[in-house]
């Protein structure tokens, strides 16, 4: 059984690959099924109660993610200014005078600098389908979800989640990887949480060695295609299309 939500994008949406660095902020196409847990996970905790939020993680953690891309995405090509943690890479003598130097011109402790981003336009709204967890435990927690991805793109539910059994083929798994087969599509990479995450290594408020996130184990990686190609690219824009 599948509970499908529908969720109309207000905002341009962020999320950048794992590999991106703050200079070159390329953007993922679609939210990654660990952004979605961790939504879920949020609302379960600011509505329901930690202790709440603790009993529900198992089953949010294995759930099984689908999207249903709408038909045009967008992703728009931009640089901004943002400040950086400047770095003094002189001699320990010459500190304390280009430390100096680096306040006078404004550019301490953080200097200006410039990066690019990749922002998301969502031609229509966007189908996110979950299989795992009771659809009467789960549409409670969908309903509050108000954004994914970076903080600021902004979703609002259309219409109140429903249950299918069987998925509409357009439909694309993300926590399963593409095992062998290469449709045609866009490559993504796509992260999600692995069976050793444990909620106290998804609490960002613990901080101890052992509550660290290991990559490849407590967050895995799924190489997913999806069903949408690039018809038209200039320097400042570049037009997807879904495939029938």
């Amino acid at each position: 059984m599948w509970t499908v939500a529908e969720y109309q994008p207000t905002a341009f949406f962020s999320l950048r690959p794992h590999t991106a660095t703050t200079s070159g902020g390329k953007s993922l196409i679609v939210p990654t099924p660990f952004a979605m847990k961790m939504a879920l996970l949020d609302v379960a905790i600011r509505t329901q109660g930690l202790a709440q939020g603790q009993v529900l993680f198992p089953v949010i953690r294995d759930l099984q993610v689908a999207v249903l891309l709408p038909r045009r995405i967008v992703v728009n090509n931009t640089f901004i200014k943002i400040l950086r943690l400047k770095e003094v890479k002189t001699k320990a003598s010459e500190k304390e005078a280009a430390i100096a130097h680096a306040i006078e011109g404004q550019q301490w402790p953080f200097q200006k600098t410039i990066a690019f981003r990749e922002y998301v336009q969502f031609g229509g709204p966007l189908a996110l389908a979950f299989q795992g967890m009771a659809s009467e435990e789960l549409t409670p927690l969908l309903i509050q979800i108000n954004y994914l991805g970076k903080r600021g793109g902004f979703m609002q539910l259309v219409r109140r989640p429903e249950t299918t059994e069987e998925l509409h083929a357009r439909f694309t798994v993300l926590t399963e990887g593409i095992n062998g087969a290469f449709p045609l599509g866009v490559l993504q990479m796509l992260d999600d949480c692995g069976p050793s995450l444990t909620f106290d290594k998804a609490n960002v408020f613990e901080s101890s060695r052992k509550s660290q996130i290991k990559v490849g184990k407590d967050r895995v990686f799924h190489h997913v295609v999806l069903p949408c190609r690039p018809v038209r690219a200039s320097r400042g824009f570049t037009l997807y299309e879904r495939l029938e």
